[in-house]
């Protein structure tokens, strides 16, 4: 039996007018104040032991689970595009860019980790999401801009998740269709029923409620991407030893498989691929919404950002390289299901579903910015419609817990996740797409925005030498978008020639 939920929903906490007395409103007994010296230290004290600075319910999120929530967030489904993105680039080339992406997206993260706190990055006003990071330190019409930016990402996100999942599925189908054969039947099937199958799957799971309560499901999504990239990487190595040789070369695939024009634009796409590999700073604000203090929030996102960084880094180098050195200038788009691999297929099967587990997983961490923004708005349109701000409590079988149902949470998310399968479907393309959102995203959300609101924060002043070099990354950063973008919408045409919707077969 359906009960009207009596505490505030976290949903309220977050559009309630912020010059409301908060502490008054839940009648919380206030701590008396402690020695000046430790208040001094703390921006906490003088509030609820249930409560932060900023009136809300006390965050529990640590180093670790950041950490989980970046890596879920990083070593997405674009690590395994990596050994083609460096067969396009070469020995040479490859890492060099791989290195490079991960020194600027590690230190554009520093700066934007500065800018949760609006004014003082230690005991400034908090901002909730990117968007409230942009309106604070930038404001005026570039607000807007990085909300359409940024949510019509994290929605491409989610298409591109379903089509990659969809095809790992297929790929366990496939194998073990090879296996039973010896290799004779070609296997080919429909990605359709797949992409629905991910699409009920995450039909249930976008109605966890708040981005703080995936934690677990980050935890579980950190522990898979691993898992997957490792039998990526040995079975790179075991193909390696097996040879005898590296294979691939110091300009990438040879002029003959390809044409000069073709090898210009797979050159410019895999940019795209290696900037959809490192993309999370759209959600970094959101993820360090989720950290407790003391210590600052900044202190404890910078270190799970080295740590995260550091380590996909290293996992995308080896996996990229040795599965260049493993198949040269034949490194398949997708390393685990572009069939470069065909045995032992119950390892190819393990790891496909490590994928589809991850990207279960990663859906909803990009996804709970997108839900929270599009409830916030409506709370704050209609705040007298019990249909989207009431919550009712449901009973949990087996259970004395209580789950909060929202009948606007469980439509408009539903509703969402059909739309974004109907769309997977339309548009099949792994590495395309792949592309297309590094290169959409990778300059404004994840150089611009940090390094004008970093600039803004700091008041650091026009023509000095540090200004400077703000400018010149940034710069350098937008021309290679722009390359990227350039070459996967290259890739989506030549698709396209070939191409019927509802009707893609692998």
């Amino acid at each position: 039996m359906l009960q009207r939920s009596r505490t505030l929903p976290s949903r309220i906490h977050h559009i309630m007018d912020e010059n409301r007395d908060t502490r008054q409103y839940l009648q919380v007994e206030i701590q008396p104040k402690p020695h000046a010296e430790t208040e001094a230290l703390d921006p906490q004290v003088g509030y609820s032991k249930c409560l932060d600075d900023d009136g809300r319910t006390k965050r529990t999120g640590t180093f670790w689970t950041a950490t989980a929530h970046i890596i879920t967030a990083v070593i997405g489904s674009g690590v395994l595009s990596l050994a083609w993105a460096i067969a396009q680039l070469g020995w040479i080339a490859g890492p060099t860019v791989l290195m490079l992406f991960a020194m600027v997206i590690l230190y554009t993260s520093y700066l934007l980790s500065d800018c949760y706190r609006a004014g003082d990055s230690v005991t400034g006003k908090r901002n909730y999401t990117y968007m409230d990071a942009v309106k604070a330190n930038l404001g005026g019409p570039k607000v807007k801009m990085c909300g359409i930016i940024q949510y019509l990402n994290l929605w491409g996100v989610a298409i591109g998740y379903t089509i990659a999942a969809s095809i790992s599925m297929m790929a366990v189908k496939r194998s073990n269709c090879f296996h039973e054969s010896g290799g004779k039947n070609p296997c080919h099937m429909s990605s359709n029923v797949y992409m629905i199958m991910f699409g009920i799957t995450e039909v249930i799971f976008s109605q966890i409620p708040d981005f703080d309560q995936v934690w677990w499901l980050s935890i579980v999504a950190a522990i898979m991407s691993f898992t997957y990239s490792t039998v990526g990487l040995s079975l790179g190595i075991a193909q390696v030893a097996e040879h005898g040789t590296l294979k691939g070369s110091l300009t990438g695939i040879s002029i003959g498989l390809v044409t000069p024009t073709q090898k210009v634009w797979r050159s410019l796409q895999a940019l795209g691929d290696i900037a959809f590999a490192y993309s999370y700073s759209i959600i970094l604000i959101e993820i360090q919404d989720t950290i407790k203090s003391p210590p600052a929030e900044n202190k404890t996102m910078k270190k799970a950002t080295l740590m995260s960084i550091s380590v996909t880094t290293i996992f995308y180098l080896l996996c990229g390289c040795m599965g260049y050195a493993a198949f040269g200038d034949n490194a398949p788009g997708n390393l685990l299901t572009g069939f470069g691999f065909y045995n032992p297929y119950w390892l190819l099967d393990i790891a496909n579903v490590a994928i589809v587990v991850h990207l279960v997983g990663a859906y909803q961490v990009f996804c709970q910015p997108l839900f929270a923004f599009v409830e916030k708005w409506s709370a704050q349109k209609w705040p007298k419609s019990d249909f989207i701000t009431q919550d009712y409590d449901v009973p949990i079988p087996l259970s004395s817990s209580t789950y909060q149902l929202n009948f606007f949470r469980l439509i408009w998310r539903t509703i969402f996740v059909v739309v974004t399968t109907v769309i997977s479907m339309l548009m099949p393309f792994f590495n395309d797409v792949v592309g297309i959102l590094g290169a959409f995203a990778f300059w404004p959300l994840t150089v611009y925005f940090p390094v004008e609101m970093y600039i803004a924060q700091k008041k650091i002043g026009r023509w000095t030498s540090q200004w400077l070099g703000l400018q010149i990354i940034s710069f350098t950063c937008l021309t290679i978008s722009l390359a990227a973008a350039a070459g996967s919408v290259a890739g989506v045409i030549l698709d396209l020639k070939n191409y019927k919707p509802f009707k893609t077969t692998y």
